[in-house]
């Protein structure tokens, strides 16, 4: 692809050759089907746009020094959309047609992933939509399943460097025992004005506490957080935080490397104890943070006095973009290679 300057690509869109899609109509999942239109027509009382029946995954494909392409975790992708259909009342899309129409819209698109030496990824979109219209609310009769692709760069600017976060006490992205521990839209949408309110003050990201009592660590923005201390890999455990499948690989890496991993409560003190701090996710991988500003208490939080990211940070990151690549052996079973 001549026309794309793949060291400097942002993470944004950019139009691919085609998108796959498959319809579930009269109870059941139809044939696979191959578009290379970007848009879709549905109903204006589809139950997408009026009852939020809409969930999407993120994952990611590399062209690795070997040539081969290789797609991270997609499974275990396909099993957590499956959760979120189970907690809005859609049909749960097979394992199987998922992983295929993820390996077909790859090998369709397979001019638009980017040469090893950039830096960058091809993104993966599956996105599931109530398209039957309904006006009372209840689960909609019909619905599209599809996945597109796009190259992207670095989800921060930096790349893999330090960024500040700020805690957000007025806004809530999830409430306990909602839809936070799904990827739906909606978490999204809530979280728009609190992104906003960070940027404007300078800030990389907001910083949620838990929603009911706002004592407890809840996530980094769009993304898990972790923290290092005591040779011990700490995450939040919560009703209303998602299941990042970056952090799971984290954790699975971390006690690889001998670390302790420990999944529970962290109330907002225990920040000052940590030695290192990130926030993870497919888009960023891992997002070391640099400091930490509760503006209300006027309590800064400080893991990276140089500006630089900690050595378990850098060595996790590393390590999991080594077997994303094929660098390292994929002893654990996460990597799928397209031949």
């Amino acid at each position: 692809m001549e026309n794309i300057d793949w060291k400097n690509l942002a993470f944004g869109y950019i139009p691919t050759d085609y998108n796959v899609r498959c319809y579930w109509r009269n109870g059941q999942w139809g044939e696979i089907e191959v578009s290379s239109t970007d848009s879709i027509n549905i109903h204006m009382a589809a139950t997408c746009l009026h009852y939020g029946q809409e969930a999407f995954e993120g994952l990611k494909a590399f062209r690795c020094p070997d040539g081969k392409i290789r797609i991270f975790r997609m499974k275990d992708n396909a099993e957590r959309l499956q959760s979120t259909c189970r907690g809005i009342m859609m049909p749960e899309l097979p394992t199987e047609r998922f992983e295929a129409m993820v390996e077909k819209a790859i090998r369709l698109n397979e001019r638009f992933v980017p040469p090893y030496e950039s830096g960058a990824a091809l993104y993966i979109r599956p996105l599931l939509i109530g398209t039957g219209p309904q006006v009372g609310v209840k689960p909609a009769e019909e619905y599209l399943f599809l996945i597109f692709v796009t190259p992207v760069g670095p989800y921060f600017k930096g790349g893999f460097a330090t960024t500040n976060y700020v805690i957000m006490r007025q806004y809530d992205r999830a409430a306990p025992l909602g839809t936070g521990t799904y990827k739906v839209g909606g978490n999204y949408a809530a979280s728009l004005r609190a992104n906003k309110a960070a940027h404007d003050a300078g800030y990389s990201c907001e910083f949620y506490l838990d929603a009911k009592e706002k004592k407890y660590i809840d996530e980094c923005g769009a993304a898990n957080f972790f923290g290092i201390k005591d040779n011990t890999y700490i995450t939040p455990k919560s009703t209303s935080i998602l299941p990042s499948i970056t952090n799971k690989s984290l954790q699975q890496l971390a006690s690889d490397l001998g670390l302790k991993v420990e999944c529970r409560p962290i109330p907002e003190e225990e920040l000052s104890t940590f030695e290192e701090a990130g926030a993870c996710g497919t888009a960023a991988v891992i997002s070391p943070i640099g400091r930490i500003d509760d503006m209300e208490s006027g309590q800064s939080y400080v893991f990276a006095k140089d500006g630089k990211p900690g050595p378990i940070c850098e060595r996790l990151y590393k390590r999991l973009r080594d077997i994303q690549y094929g660098i390292e052996p994929d002893t654990h079973g996460w990597v799928t290679v397209l031949d």
